[in-house]
């Protein structure tokens, strides 16, 4: 396998709503290699949300080719692309998408839940120490600050040890110092090895 872990080629994406087609991205082509830290960058509506949701197979392009881990995916159904997703990638949201009422520990195993990855307990025990947060491991997700629960969402992002985490505005909801701690979590796993694409 080459040390590209993302290739695209010639992408677009177009929405068509009533007859009308917004077209969004325009003939993309780049590589990503493993362990970079790349930023999406933009102003708001200018497609960073949708090149990121094609990249982590939670949307497909209109057209052009994208080849993950040497493997052309442009055409692969909704439930390949869930397994892809499920075992090579890991989402960090502006909104942190945690349950409510749930503790830190079944929050951060949910995606386990669909592997077939074992021992549970210990990937999601590291998961939750790689970001500092053991000592509330069976705290409530609501009980937990802003920061707090970025860094749940971080854990969670981490448990299947996904080959790319890709991080949506990870800070937006943040104080400054929330903020700049999550950004230093995300630089941790980047210099451990982890790709980072982050808008």
């Amino acid at each position: 396998m080459s040390d590209k872990i993302i290739k695209v080629k010639d992408l677009k994406k177009d929405y068509i709503n009533e007859e009308i087609v917004t077209k969004v991205l325009y003939g993309l082509n780049f590589e990503i290699k493993a362990g970079e830290f790349l930023a999406i960058m933009g102003p708001s509506g200018s497609g960073k949300s949708t090149l990121m949701h094609i990249l982590g197979f939670l949307d497909t392009p209109t057209s052009g080719q994208y080849i993950f881990k040497d493997r052309d995916v442009s055409n692969l159904d909704d439930d390949q692309l869930a397994k892809i997703r499920n075992e090579e990638v890991g989402f960090v949201f502006q909104t942190f998408n945690l349950l409510p009422k749930t503790t830190v520990y079944e929050n951060v195993k949910l995606p386990l839940l669909y592997s077939n990855l074992k021992d549970h307990d210990q990937k999601v025990k590291e998961a939750v120490k790689s970001v500092g947060l053991l000592h509330r491991i069976g705290n409530l997700s609501n009980q937990l600050s802003g920061g707090e629960r970025q860094r749940v969402a971080i854990a969670r992002a981490l448990v299947t040890s996904p080959s790319v985490i890709f991080a949506d505005e990870p800070t937006g909801n943040l104080d400054t110092k929330s903020g700049q701690a999550v950004m230093g979590i995300l630089e941790e796993l980047n210099n451990s090895g982890h790709t980072i694409i982050l808008v």
